[in-house]
C-alpha cells in the first residue's frame, strides 16, 4: 500500500481535514472535508472557554474536560473514518500535519478564564491537542508547525520558492471544484509537510 497523510487547519469547534499522497515528488489530493469538533454546533460549545467564563470555576472544569473528552472522541472519528477511505483506495495513513498557533503554554484554568486574550488561544488549543491526540491513537506520527512558519518551513523541506509552494497548491484544488478555501490550501501544505 501507498502512504498518505493527513493535514489539519483547526477553527472554534471545527477542522478543515485535507488528505493527500506524493508520488513521485507531486502531491496528489485524495480527500478534503469540513469536521466537526462538536456534537452541538453552537457558539456555547464551539468556544468552550468562552462560556467557562461564565461558570463558577469547578462548573467551567467540568465543561471543558466534557468538550476536550468530546472533541477527541470526534478527531478519533473523523481521522479512522478518513483512514478507512483511504484504505479502500489503496493507502494506509501513516501521518498527520497540524497547524499551530503563534501563542505560549497556557496557563492554568482560573489564569486562563481571566484573561480574555487566553480564552481565545485556550479554545483552539483543546480543539489542536483533541487532533493531535486522536492522530497518536491512530499511531500516526504528527508533524507540526506554526502556521505563520508554515510556508517558509514547507519551501525549505520542499525545496522550492514560498511563491512557487503558494502556486501548486492554488493549482491542486482545481481539479477538485469550488471550494478551495485558504483553510484547505494550508492543510494541503500541512498534510505536504507530514507526508515526506
Amino acid at each position: 500500500m501507498k502512504r498518505a497523510a493527513v493535514g489539519f487547519r483547526v477553527h472554534s469547534g471545527w477542522t478543515s481535514l485535507v488528505a493527500l499522497a506524493v508520488t513521485k515528488g507531486a502531491p496528489i489530493v485524495l480527500a478534503r472535508e469540513r469536521v466537526r469538533l462538536v456534537d452541538t454546533f453552537t457558539y456555547e460549545f464551539r468556544q468552550p472557554y468562552h462560556t467557562g467564563e461564565k461558570l463558577s470555576l469547578d462548573a467551567a472544569r467540568v465543561f471543558v474536560s466534557r468538550m476536550r473528552n468530546e472533541s477527541r472522541r470526534l478527531a478519533l472519528r473523523a481521522i479512522r473514518k478518513v483512514a478507512a477511505e483511504l484504505h479502500v483506495q489503496g493507502y494506509v495513513l501513516s501521518g498527520c500535519g497540524l497547524l499551530l498557533s503563534s501563542g505560549r503554554p497556557l496557563p492554568n484554568l482560573s489564569q486562563i478564564l481571566a484573561s480574555h486574550s487566553l480564552i481565545h488561544s485556550a479554545d483552539g488549543e483543546l480543539f489542536r491537542e483533541a487532533l493531535l491526540h486522536a492522530a497518536e491513537r491512530c499511531g500516526l506520527k504528527a508533524r507540526t508547525v506554526k502556521e505563520r512558519e508554515l510556508l517558509d518551513s514547507a519551501a525549505r523541506a520542499l525545496r522550492v520558492k514560498p511563491a512557487d509552494l503558494a502556486r501548486r497548491v492554488a493549482e491542486l484544488g482545481r481539479p477538485l471544484g469550488a471550494p478551495w478555501s485558504q483553510d484547505e490550501k494550508l492543510a494541503t501544505v500541512a498534510a505536504w509537510l507530514a507526508a515526506i
